[in-house]
């Protein structure tokens, strides 16, 4: 909890540029993210490098929000002093906190960069407050949970270590292993979870063989129908019918948003969400049916509350066996550019097209009519563009634009940086001709783009 309000924090994922800003235009009072294979997630960490995380830095501090570097991957001997280097040259950029979480790491960050706070990764599994004393006496300053932990393990632990910050996930992808001690990947294509690589081959569908010894015969079982060869793939975590619970409780003090590599509407939508969830909270009106409509709007592989209120043995409905992604409630059409003055699309847009506007934080629109479209604000309070021409900055029309097209459309005013436009999922199927197809089909399709 933020000593300086006495609020928790809402902390949300920074896979690139792009999308820390997005993460603090739509609410996040802190991002996390990284550079190079230091990192456990190497393909957003590539999407850094040390020029673009000093901007990210810079970008966030001048609005007063935190940044959090991930050095939470395991080293090798041959590592050690890369990570030395590494360390001291994020100190640098003067972030407010390391995420770490190998013991060793804890010990050269403490010695490099002894100005920098340590929070510890939850890949280091701490569960119970004599973990939690270990690394506190080396100098960590929050333990980030594993998702296993449950809310009264985390007052348990506050109790003994009041100092301790603590912090939970509350939404993303869920881990078929224990936080991430999985060597499934490893064994089947060679890319090493703990070190950054996972291939997610628990999302994979499988089937299923019997062999019998004796006489060297092997045949397929068949599926029951409806039941799904997906027999690894964890649903995603979602807490926002428990955030009420959470902040009741008096023993959390960051609430983190997985999804480094998800995309920006990810990034916007969810964190905006929970943004939401957590000023009302403090305002008196939780609602969370408001916030779980939102959520739904994104693509996942199914909902769950995870193991914070209820214990691993206690559930039974993590598990998404039929399907490893299913279609959210919307798709994103464009993505206003930062400069507010023009827009890009995400997916096939035509002159005539209303589209959803998702706005960040606090913004707000003037109703307007001109050449280029028409905005205005419906009697539910969502805010709307209708296509009116569609002109890029550089003078090329269309009737139609495509997802991947680089020209910049005109906006008929300007609109705040990183304004999300959408439309309704099976409007957008339908624009595509895939009226027949499946939703589920199409989701796949579109996330593997």
């Amino acid at each position: 909890m933020s000593k300086e309000s006495g609020r928790v924090e809402l902390l949300a994922p920074a896979g690139n540029l792009e999308k820390l800003k997005i993460a603090i235009n739509y609410g996040a009072d802190a991002v996390y993210g990284g550079t190079s294979t230091f990192s456990l997630r190497i393909r957003s960490g590539k999407e850094f490098d040390m020029d673009s995380f000093a901007q990210g830095v810079a970008y966030a501090h001048e609005r007063g929000k935190k940044v959090y570097v991930t050095i939470n991957g395991f080293p090798f001997n041959s590592q050690l002093k890369l990570y030395e280097r590494h360390i001291a040259a994020m100190r640098e950029l003067g972030p407010d906190a390391f995420i770490i979480s190998s013991p060793g790491v804890v010990r050269i960050s403490s010695k490099v960069a002894p100005d920098i706070p340590i929070h510890l990764s939850t890949q280091a599994n701490v569960m119970n407050a004599y973990d939690a004393a270990v690394y506190y006496d080396m100098g960590v300053s929050r333990i980030i949970a594993a998702r296993e932990i449950s809310l009264k393990d985390c007052e348990a632990i506050k109790k003994e270590l009041p100092q301790l910050e603590l912090e939970i996930f509350i939404h993303g992808s869920m881990c078929f292993a224990y936080s991430g001690r999985c060597l499934i990947s490893a064994l089947q294509s060679g890319r090493v979870p703990n070190r950054g690589s996972c291939a997610n081959d628990c999302r994979f569908p499988y089937e299923i063989y019997a062999h019998n010894p004796e006489s060297g015969t092997t045949f397929r079982l068949e599926e029951e129908s409806e039941i799904g060869t997906y027999i690894m793939n964890a649903k995603d975590m979602n807490m926002a019918e428990h955030i009420a619970d959470i902040l009741d409780s008096g023993v959390i003090d960051s609430l983190k948003i997985e999804g480094r590599t998800k995309s920006p509407y990810y990034v916007g939508v969810v964190t905006r969400a929970y943004r939401n969830a957590i000023d009302d909270y403090y305002a008196g009106v939780f609602d969370a049916a408001r916030y779980q409509k939102e959520l739904y709007t994104t693509q996942n592989r199914g909902f769950t509350d995870a193991y914070l209120i209820s214990r691993p043995f206690e559930r039974n409905d993590t598990q998404s066996k039929a399907f490893t992604i299913r279609e959210g409630t919307h798709q994103v059409a464009a993505l206003v550019n930062e400069d507010g003055m023009s827009w890009r699309c995400k997916d096939k847009s035509c002159v005539g097209d209303r589209l959803e506007v998702v706005l960040p934080i606090g913004a707000t629109l003037d109703e307007v009519e001109n050449e280029y479209g028409k905005v205005e604000m419906a009697e539910d309070g969502k805010w709307w563009l209708t296509l009116k021409r569609i002109v890029s900055v550089k003078g090329k029309e269309f009737e139609c634009i495509h997802s991947g097209d680089l020209n910049d459309i005109i906006l008929p005013e300007k609109f705040p940086s990183y304004t999300i436009l959408r439309r309704d999922i099976v409007e957008a199927r339908r624009k595509k001709g895939l009226d027949g197809e499946g939703p589920q089909a199409y989701q796949r399709r579109e996330a593997e783009k």
